[in-house]
């Protein structure tokens, strides 16, 4: 028998009903999780909601505007997919600024950017085999750069955190070559007494000083062991390795970001033209394209969807700023710059209507102190893309539990790997998570949790249980 007053409260509301059960806060083992990291609940916004349901089941500070770290990646890659198409591609475009004539370039060879995301090493050089496919065996010129599709400040790589040779660190530009970063490996020899250094790309450009002693022990930190110093002079760059490296360590590579753009190009082109049999010996600038003229060579980059799936997956900054930057010309004629972008993403969420007044754009990458969104507005830009027709492109870019990405090391519980799709963000003082959970019958839930605090670090394992408990109720646990 149902007492007469409840009876009355079931009467009274058939719509909270017909919304499911509604919970205010957070379930009390995320809360504790919170209270033991030293991160008060006033530092945390939360939004869980099964899609379709008209109200939330946890919500904790829903409207508060966060810093969502890298999570802000979802906005620009939704859009992008919506207004560019998930076939979207990028071209780079060489022209011969002179007469060609028995395979020699009178003149400049020019390469004109459109912002291409990932121009790979392998790519770069599928672009110098089709100029040598054209017959062109010397170029008497110069290499001159068209960067102009792109409007940008100066950038400084250092600005955000200190660290200017981070790869994550680099700046837009609309000749992006192989995000501007050589990878360094090293590995013991098969003696093990000795330590061998390759780099990739191996740039005349950049030089290798130095070989660390092979040691036995721990690998530990094998970075610091190095000893490492780098010298970057824009044009040219040393990279100085002494210390020690353990044999324990096997292979390992690091990823620094040397030269300026120009020059970096400019040394991919000499080594990879060389090492096809061409010849070039001039210098660097920045240029336009000839007008009206054709471009003899074309690189077509690999489909949006691709590169989303790297942005969201790998959590990549470089690429996300670059695709945010794209997203300018679907608004406005080149140039772009972020506040084209920044406008063209505010346009297409009114045609979406999708008000989120407490949006802040800044790169599109979430690498940003300024950037702001609330964990409401996130939940309701996933349920947006739920029911959009790219939803497959979106949800397969999303890192999955347990199994690849950004979560691969976590939710290793047997029943929710490979059931959750989420992006995670992380900077110093902040720690996010949003993206979707899904249950054994089919239900789906989208999952937003902002951490916007100095113990941010210590918010993982409140994170991951929202998570796992959003997963339970979705197989039929009652919330709590």
């Amino acid at each position: 028998m149902i007492p007469g007053w409840r009876l009355a409260v079931l009467v009274a509301f058939p719509a909270w009903l017909a919304a499911g059960p509604v919970f205010g806060g957070l379930p009390e083992q995320v809360v504790r999780a919170f209270r033991s990291a030293q991160i008060p609940l006033s530092s945390v916004s939360a939004y869980v909601q099964e899609i379709g349901a008209s109200r939330p089941i946890f919500s904790q500070q829903p409207a508060k505007p966060m810093n969502p770290a890298s999570t802000m990646k979802l906005v620009t890659t939704f859009a992008a997919l919506e207004l560019l198409g998930p076939d979207y591609r990028w071209r780079t475009e060489a022209y011969a600024d002179g007469p060609v004539a028995g395979g020699v370039l009178d003149g400049d060879l020019v390469l004109k950017g459109y912002g291409d995301p990932k121009i790979t090493i392998e790519q770069f050089q599928s672009l110098v085999r089709a100029l040598r496919a054209t017959g062109l065996k010397t170029i008497r010129g110069d290499l001159v750069l068209d960067r102009s599709f792109f409007t940008l400040p100066a950038h400084d790589p250092g600005a955000f955190d200190g660290e200017p040779l981070k790869p994550y660190n680099v700046g837009p530009d609309a000749l992006l070559v192989n995000f501007k970063s050589v990878r360094f490996v090293f590995a013991p020899n098969a003696a093990g007494d000795a330590v061998e250094i390759r780099a990739e790309p191996d740039l005349a450009e950049v030089a290798l000083r130095g070989a660390p002693r092979a040691v036995a022990g721990d690998c530990a930190d094998w970075r610091a062991s190095l000893a490492a110093s780098f010298v970057d002079h824009a044009e040219r760059a040393e990279a100085i390795f002494g210390g020690r490296y353990a044999a324990a360590c096997g292979e390992r590579d690091w990823y620094v970001a040397l030269l300026d753009h120009a020059h970096y190009v400019l040394a991919m082109f000499e080594r990879y033209w060389t090492e096809s049999g061409g010849s070039f010996a001039g210098g660097v600038r920045n240029g336009h394209a000839p007008p009206q003229a054709k471009p003899i060579a074309t690189l077509y980059s690999p489909p949006l969807y691709d590169a989303v799936r790297d942005i969201n997956k790998l959590s990549n900054n470089v690429m996300a700023r670059q695709l945010f930057l794209t997203l300018a010309t679907s608004a406005y004629p080149p140039p772009a710059t972020s506040s084209h972008a920044a406008e063209a993403v505010r346009r297409w969420l009114v045609s979406r209507k999708l008000d989120f007044p407490e949006l802040v754009l800044d790169n599109g990458s979430g690498l940003s102190r300024h950037e702001r969104i609330s964990a409401r507005s996130m939940a309701r830009l996933l349920a947006a893309a739920d029911a959009s027709k790219v939803r497959t492109d979106y949800v397969s870019s999303l890192a999955v539990s347990a199994t690849d990405g950004t979560v691969r090391r976590r939710f290793q519980d047997e029943e929710i790997a490979d059931q959750a799709f989420l992006k995670t963000g992380s900077l110093e003082g902040v720690r996010a998570l949003a993206g979707y959970v899904l249950g054994p019958s089919g239900r789906r839930f989208v999952v937003v949790c902002f951490v916007n605090h100095a113990n941010a670090a210590g918010a993982q394992r409140a994170l991951d249980l929202l998570v796992e408990r959003v997963y339970a109720i979705a197989a039929g646990a009652k919330p709590r």
